[in-house]
């Protein structure tokens, strides 16, 4: 299974799991839309408001000392949009109707967010090789010794 296809099942189990949630997007920090349930919206237009939003939240909790950002909340007159940080690469994107538990939306939103940040990093962090040794082999104990006096020479009688 992909990760593209990893995340989607994500997407979809959350939505199982959270009564009234409307839709639910994964997106790169860039607002490239990774995966996406949903219905009725556009989800690359939503990819890049979240990005915008995004920007403009980091920038906001920078300038008032509240640390990295964890979670952004917008509520409308027809419901929330929520968006929490999917690890350093990604972030998840709630919709949700006004009688969602938010709560529960939160509950579900940081733990998916957790696991895509999770999926998402295992395909962009490239694995390296390991380092080849280059340690220089250690001397043995005998060619450690060094004299502590020097040694005359021997003469030839």
């Amino acid at each position: 299974m992909t990760a593209e296809a990893e995340v989607l099942e994500e997407l979809h189990r959350l939505r199982a799991r959270v009564p009234r949630l409307t839709g639910a997007l994964a997106a790169g920090v860039d607002g490239l839309v990774l995966a996406h349930d949903t219905p009725g919206v556009e989800a690359e237009g939503i990819a890049a408001l979240t990005a915008a939003s995004l920007g403009v939240a980091l920038r906001m909790a920078d300038a008032t000392g509240r640390g990295d950002l964890r979670e952004l909340l917008v509520r409308g007159t027809h419901g929330y949009v929520a968006t929490y940080a999917a690890g350093p690469f990604a972030v998840l994107t709630l919709l949700a109707d006004d009688q969602v538990s938010v709560g529960r939306l939160h509950l579900e939103g940081r733990r998916s967010g957790a696991r895509i940040g999770e999926l998402v990093a295992d395909v962009l962090t490239p694995v390296e090789p390991p380092a080849p040794d280059r340690r220089q082999p250690r001397p043995s104990a005998r060619q450690q010794r060094l004299p502590t006096r020097p040694v005359p020479p021997q003469s030839a009688s």
